[in-house]
């Protein structure tokens, strides 16, 4: 079994982004979205007008303080690999949602990165929260394995997030 990591967090999020689980060259790095043909931390410095050349620190840092926070949906699961299709269904242990979202009531909106981050929340983590006020929405992955789309058409969805932060 392989775990997640803690998520990229502050009191002030409005925004949540989940990723379904990260792949091998993010675990091996111990950083989200760290392979380098992955096109998150280059839509996030787009979008928040980040200059190039900032640490994975940085470029966590300033998301967060844009009032944006970053976690996967699946907490510990058995894969090979670093696809998504490439997940032990039957191994899937989610995040405690129900935890987060008291301990971080500000996020009124959850954007998905992608499918199976999607699918697998609808599946195991919705029915667990009861009602809320939360609105969701799904984004085209970011993952080089997701090629119908280019970087740019990827861009122009993800903008989304930026009127949401207002």
């Amino acid at each position: 079994m392989i775990t997640c990591f803690p998520p990229l967090v502050s009191a002030e999020a409005r925004i949540l982004i989940l990723g379904s689980f990260p792949g091998d060259a993010s675990l091996q790095r111990r950083e989200y979205y760290a392979h380098p043909r992955n096109a998150f931390w280059s839509i996030v410095q787009t979008l928040l007008r980040l200059e190039d050349g900032l640490s994975y620190v940085e470029r966590g840092q300033a998301l967060v303080s844009h009032g944006i926070a970053l976690w996967d949906v699946l907490s510990t699961c058995e894969r090979k690999g670093s696809l998504d299709s490439s997940i032990d269904d039957r191994t899937i242990i989610v995040n405690d949602f129900r935890q987060f979202f008291r301990q971080y009531p500000g996020i009124g909106w959850v954007f998905f990165n992608g499918m199976k981050a999607e699918r697998e929340y609808q599946k195991k983590v919705l029915g667990s929260l009861g009602p809320n006020c939360l609105q969701y929405r799904r984004l085209p992955s970011t993952s080089p394995a997701m090629a119908t789309l280019s970087r740019e058409d990827k861009l122009a969805r993800w903008t989304e997030i930026m009127e949401k932060i207002g």
